[in-house]
């Protein structure tokens, strides 16, 4: 019988979307096959804390998205690299159990989703799912994102970024029209989002949005159809059929349209003809490319009524809760949840052995 692969799930993390890691967390240990995984979950809290959990006891109000939160332990632990593999260690400093295999970040925003924790697994030499330091890094930051989308002709919002809370409203009208909105740089989930129509909803939406990130984004409204695709892969990544969102309690995708249910509509997959999600699929692929992503992503984009295509963002640590567009367009197109963690596991450790294949010393041709 094979040796199964000890999976390391990180979940929770210091970040606005703690709630949301930890449901995606169940999920995907519950549809990890037991007969290839061996699942060893490390919960981060909200003060930055690891502890090891089991996954009988890792989760309180586990069915309730509103209420749901990490069951603490006092196994507390930390990642140290070892010449082979790298266990968990406690911080008495005992080893615990067998080293990893590859560790699986469901850690959805700030500390998680923007490439510090991939720096962690990289320079302690780990596989690990999802998109590198740098791919991590550019997906996070809508300001840079857009920058590089709009470098490339990819077609995305008009945009304006702030550091400060001192913004002339007449200038962004000029520049974006109304509505607008107003966004965090560095957040997922529609955290922070406010949708602006008149000066009266501006200085509160952009307190808002400084109130979660350094950094904003104020960001032209594109009248038009929200369509997701989901990707899978490396260099030669394969692409979802596209969905369709119909919020239908909010005038836009919000947090709690996402995920305290009733709040969307999905059509997986979309209504549309071949040329349309040709163009879609093509467009997610060209910006996985150029926004330097792999393992996973979804790509958010709108599809204007000329026909054209704009991005709006990627995730590169999309959701996997039970209303998560990313495994829903996955199932639509054929593919099922145990296939996309198992081809997300595999390119991990597939671009793992390529990265140590590479030279480290420097040979001198003299």
């Amino acid at each position: 019988m094979a040796k199964k692969i000890r999976v390391g799930i990180l979940f929770g993390g210091k970040s606005a979307e703690h709630e949301i890691s930890l449901l995606s967390a169940k999920n995907v240990v519950a549809a990890l096959d037991p007969n290839k995984y061996k699942v060893v979950l490390v919960g981060i809290d909200k003060n930055g804390e690891w502890h090891l959990r089991d996954a009988e006891k890792f989760l309180l109000n586990a069915e309730n998205p509103r209420l749901v939160k990490l069951n603490k332990s006092l196994a507390n632990v930390a990642l140290v690299p070892k010449d082979r593999g790298l266990p968990l260690v406690s911080l008495s400093g005992n080893p615990l159990n067998e080293p990893l295999d590859v560790v699986f970040p469901i850690l959805h925003g700030t500390y998680g989703e923007d490439g510090t924790v991939q720096g962690l697994l990289k320079l302690i030499n780990l596989p690990f799912v999802g998109a590198g330091v740098l791919g991590s890094a550019i997906a996070m930051d809508k300001d840079v994102m857009k920058r590089l989308l709009r470098d490339a002709k990819i077609n995305t919002a008009k945009f304006l970024t702030f550091e400060t809370p001192k913004i002339d409203f007449d200038a962004v009208v000029k520049k974006l029209g109304l509505p607008f909105f107003i966004k965090p740089a560095n957040l997922g989930s529609s955290v922070g989002i406010s949708k602006v129509k008149d000066r009266d909803q501006f200085q509160g939406a952009v307190d808002l949005a400084l109130a979660y990130d350094r950094k904003i984004l104020i960001e032209e409204f594109i009248e038009g159809k929200e369509i997701e695709c989901s990707i899978l892969g490396n260099e030669h990544p394969i692409v979802s059929l596209p969905g369709e969102v119909i919020p239908t309690r909010d005038e836009f995708y919000s947090y709690e349209a996402k995920y305290y249910e009733n709040g969307v509509e999905f059509k997986f997959p979309a209504d549309l003809d071949k040329k349309s999600v040709s163009k879609i699929q093509k467009m997610a692929v060209k910006a996985y490319k150029v926004l330097c992503c792999e393992g996973m992503a979804r790509v958010d984009m709108f599809l204007k009524a000329d026909g054209k295509v704009y991005v709006n963002e990627i995730n590169t640590i999309p959701g996997f809760t039970s209303t998560s567009a990313f495994p829903k367009l996955w199932a639509a197109s054929g593919v099922s949840y145990n296939e996309i963690l198992d081809k997300l596991i595999s390119c991990a450790i597939e671009r793992h052995a390529k990265e140590n294949s590479l030279k480290v010393n420097y040979e001198s041709k003299n």
